[in-house]
């Protein structure tokens, strides 16, 4: 996994895409701190993070888009593959490689309080536990660009999924908000997914009997809990997405409060991401 690491980090630093990277965070970074905390004279350096969410929409597709695609590309994958490293140290390396990319414009960033600080009172405190609620939002995106990229072998296919996801993630709020709160349509709402996932199960497997017995046992539990406790439905949709949300995970942090709901959140996120990028390349791998 160590040589892997090596090689990633040497490739981003080597080449235009880690620096643009990490230009394009703290440009942006520069210009909301010159905005709000120097010119406005406002406190709190967690305004200027909360305002930068959106900033993983453009710079993670970029940083993300050829780590794994490139390599099924290039058919190099298949060195990688018969490397005596296992899979899950091979994503491990890359993944560490992005995160160390990212660390550094958030090592810098984390030197903006203490400028704040020459100026006025400011509750460094509440401006770290912002950094740090930053700092695993953004793994958390990271992961998530790994995993797209390792479900395809060009570079703007990635690079447009993982942006739209993350879009998409960073809409939750506006997207729930197109969905009634109750029961019934929540509940046709689940009967719709599980006969869309029996579907799925179908052309994964070919097999008509397990597919329809999925779907038949899932919708019949999904009309056992309604008729008996329709209540249990209400705001459902709305639960599932906000599950999603993950920047929605990150204002407590930038409202001062050290979320440990929030860190195991995201860190879940990223555990979930390595796992299914290692599973995507197992798959390839056997096949």
């Amino acid at each position: 996994m160590t040589a892997i690491y090596k090689r990633e980090l040497k490739s981003y630093m080597t080449s235009m895409i880690g620096y643009l990277f990490i230009f394009f965070v703290l440009i942006l970074a520069g210009i909301y701190f010159s905005a709000y905390q120097l010119s406005a004279a406002y406190p709190k350096f967690e305004y200027t993070l909360s305002s930068m969410t959106f900033v993983f929409l453009i710079g993670i597709p970029i940083l993300t888009m050829r780590v794994l695609a490139e390599e099924r590309k290039q058919k190099t994958d298949q060195l990688l593959l018969t490397a005596p490293v296992s899979v899950g140290g091979i994503v491990l390396g890359k993944y560490l490689a992005l995160v160390t990319v990212y660390a550094i414009p958030m090592a810098v960033l984390c030197f903006y309080p203490l400028i704040m600080v020459k100026f006025g009172e400011v509750s460094l405190s509440s401006a770290y536990t912002a950094i740090l609620g930053f700092f695993l939002l953004g793994c958390a995106n990271l992961a998530i660009g790994v995993f797209i990229s390792s479900i395809t072998e060009s570079q703007v296919i990635a690079a447009v999924l993982t942006f739209v996801i993350l879009f998409a993630f960073f809409m939750m709020n506006g997207i729930s908000s197109f969905f009634s709160e109750s029961s019934l349509s929540t509940c046709i709402t689940f009967g719709l997914l599980i006969l869309a996932m029996a579907l799925v199960l179908y052309i994964m497997i070919k097999n008509v009997i397990i597919s329809a017995a999925v779907c038949v046992i899932g919708e019949g539990i999904l009309a056992a809990v309604y008729v008996f406790h329709s209540s249990f439905f209400e705001g459902g949709i709305q639960k599932v997405l906000e599950i999603f949300n993950l920047s929605s995970h990150f204002e407590n942090f930038s409202k001062s409060i050290l979320d440990i709901n929030g860190i195991i959140y995201f860190l879940s996120v990223i555990a979930i991401c390595i796992f299914l990028t290692v599973q995507s390349i197992t798959k390839r791998r056997w096949n």
